[in-house]
């Protein structure tokens, strides 16, 4: 049955998982573009703006929350006018050390609320699903799960419950991606022949994913997923992906994790069909943790081919250069993230990609609660529009673990574009799907 809702107008938030992302906290100030974190700053900044009241914290690990929060107040409270990290509640105890805090932090919040999910990929299903069950709406980051079904089983639950549940993959709120988006989609490009993305991460990054790295995921459902995501929402109302084959190269992150077997970096081949035509396509998805450091922290571009034209996306240079005595020589990209405070000394990253991927599911939940059904929130990545990049990814580690042998997506219609089986390809089949 669907939970009652929350009648306040300012949306509390529950942030699940106390890492970069969500407080730019890895032990350290973490070395890369997010010190301040994101998720943190962004609601704390809605709640300055009207939009957010409560803001709750969660990890696992409560004797790491001191740090957290005087990192908080150094790198936010005491930089930013008007934004105080002191009204952040914690979870769980900061004596207390537990796998499942999330479990008692829920008990502090109630349906029509929000929950933000930033914690290792082999979580987020069960931390979500407690969170559907609660009647919490649920942003999750990317990938929302590591399987088509967990993937299918949380749409059911969030259509049943009447809540909100998309995945946080703040690229299709650049302003470049989603005109590419618009152009492809609307036919300006023809059909769908050929993809090509690249997305890395420096090896040094490897000791902040230690923790997780090779153990709870892989380097394609970290990074991969971004532009998966991006070609299957652009490309879906006409095509979709019927077969996937997977390659990794090894070596360094094994060692880099201490015997830890996982890959370097993994490209994801895959084969597509275009619906109308009975055409072909294919797309080459790669990303890579050891990558060497250099003018940016990740490295990310694509290059799509229509029968019609062409469009190429360095999302990592944007003309942008900045170079500083401790710094050396950087690509900026404050369309993503721009902690620079303003001249007066306030937070000015509102316009930012990775601060409107969160504000648009902060409103959308906030409109349900009103009233608006689910169908009306607009073109936000739902869990029950994105069983296809979940699909592909999934098929691809299933493609790894079996020696690169590829494997089918299936769909339950000629036409269908939402997969609901995948099967490892024998001899005799063939890239058709039934």
């Amino acid at each position: 049955a669907k939970a009652p809702r929350s009648s306040e107008s300012r949306m509390n938030v529950l942030c699940l998982g106390t890492g970069e992302y969500t407080t730019g906290w890895v032990g350290k100030a973490a070395d890369s573009d997010k010190s301040t974190g994101v998720v943190g700053l962004v609601m704390l900044d809605l709640r300055k703006r009207g939009k957010v009241g409560r803001i709750g914290i969660c990890g696992t690990n409560g004797t790491k929350l001191p740090a957290i929060r005087r990192h908080l107040q150094r790198v936010i409270g005491d930089v930013y006018e008007g934004l105080d990290p002191s009204c952040m509640e914690t979870y769980p105890a900061d004596d207390v050390v537990d796998r499942k805090a999330y479990l008692q932090a829920l008990t502090h919040f109630k349906a029509g609320d929000c929950a933000i999910i930033f914690t290792p990929d082999d979580t987020h299903f069960d931390i979500a699903s407690a969170c559907l069950e609660r009647g919490l709406h649920v942003m999750i980051t990317k990938p929302p799960v590591k399987t088509l079904k967990e993937h299918s089983v949380l749409a059911a639950k969030a259509k049943a419950k009447g809540c909100v549940c998309v995945v946080e993959v703040h690229k299709r709120f650049d302003p470049i991606y989603k005109d590419a988006k618009d152009r492809i989609h609307r036919g300006d490009l023809g059909d769908f022949s050929f993809f090509q993305s690249y997305m890395s991460q420096p090896k040094h990054q490897l000791e902040t994913f230690k923790a997780w790295a090779g153990k709870s995921s892989d380097i394609s459902y970290y990074l991969n997923s971004h532009h998966v995501d991006f070609h299957e929402w652009a490309v879906r109302t006409f095509a979709r992906p019927e077969r996937v084959t997977a390659f990794a190269s090894t070596g360094v992150a094994t060692k880099k994790l201490d015997g830890v077997d996982t890959e370097d970096a993994i490209t994801l081949a895959v084969e597509w069909r275009n619906l109308k035509t009975n055409t072909k396509g294919h797309a080459l998805h790669t990303s890579s943790w050891i990558a060497a450091k250099g003018d940016v922290h990740s490295q990310q571009r694509f290059f799509y081919v229509g029968t019609s034209g062409e469009i190429t996306v360095d999302q990592a240079h944007r003309g942008y250069t900045v170079t500083t005595d401790e710094n050396g020589y950087t690509s900026s990209n404050p369309l993503f993230w721009k902690p620079a405070p303003s001249a007066d000394g306030r937070f000015a990253g509102q316009h930012c990609y990775g601060y409107l991927s969160f504000e648009h599911f902060i409103d959308a939940a906030a409109a349900v609660n009103q009233g608006t059904p689910l169908a009306d929130i607009g073109d936000l990545p739902t869990i029950a529009t994105t069983a296809g990049a979940t699909a592909v990814l999934e098929a691809g580690r299933i493609s790894l673990d079996n020696n690169s042998t590829p494997v089918d997506l299936l769909y339950d219609h000629p036409t269908a574009s939402t997969p609901v089986d995948l099967k490892l390809a024998t001899s005799s089949s063939s890239s058709s799907s039934s």
